[in-house]
């Protein structure tokens, strides 16, 4: 990381590739308005990954923690989902500290790769085989959610879930450029396999934001 860089963060701001108030598409909090910030900066480089403008940070995206907060807040929304690229890279305890003083519930999507920080009153992690989840997520982990490419993904996703708290919503997810292939191998695994459940990106289904 640059001076540069290491001076913004420093000053309470974060990289966001883009913000915006939406509905959440995917997993446990399927349908649930929420405000959306997907940070920019992600070291996992996953071969399906559909926002991979967010890998690569710049410095004009750096945004005060701040003002973030404050747009949230001129919405109706009441919960912000915070997404990547990778938002663990960065450290979010000033982040979620000022969320919840504005009396705005906290969640985040991480692959658990990168040290913990932040309070949380939901952490999904959605865990890479490149780049496995750090112990202490699996027992922090409100939901587990893994994206099926193929086969190999749902053994992986078994290994994943024998590590998690019995509090944990399980999700396998369908990889959406290989929807109709890998539609049909969650489906039949869950079936099989109810212990699971199926997430599906409704949000591209339905063309929302």
């Amino acid at each position: 990381m640059t001076d540069e860089f290491s001076n913004l963060l420093k000053q309470d701001k974060i990289p966001v590739l883009e913000e915006f108030y939406t509905i959440q598409g995917e997993g446990f909090n399927s349908g649930k308005a929420a405000y959306f910030v997907r940070l920019g900066g992600c070291d996992l480089a996953c071969r399906w990954c559909d926002s991979k403008e967010s890998w690569v940070p710049r410095l004009d995206q750096f945004v005060k923690i701040t003002d973030i907060i404050e747009r949230v807040r001129q919405t109706t929304a009441d919960t912000i989902v915070v997404t990547g690229g990778e938002p663990l890279i960065y450290n979010f305890n000033r982040f979620t500290e000022l969320s919840r003083k504005a009396g705005i519930t906290t969640m985040i999507e991480t692959s658990g790769a990168h040290e913990f920080s932040g309070v949380w009153d939901w952490i999904c992690v959605s865990p890479k085989k490149q780049m496995p989840p750090l112990p202490e997520f699996y027992q922090l982990a409100n939901e587990l959610k893994v994206v099926v490419f193929d086969e190999t993904d749902l053994e992986w996703a078994e290994k994943c879930s024998q590590k998690v708290s019995g509090r944990c919503e399980l999700y396998l997810q369908p990889e959406w450029s290989q929807f109709k292939r890998t539609g049909d191998l969650v489906v039949d695994y869950v079936k099989k396999n109810p212990k699971w459940k199926v997430s599906v990106q409704m949000h591209k289904f339905l063309r929302i934001p």
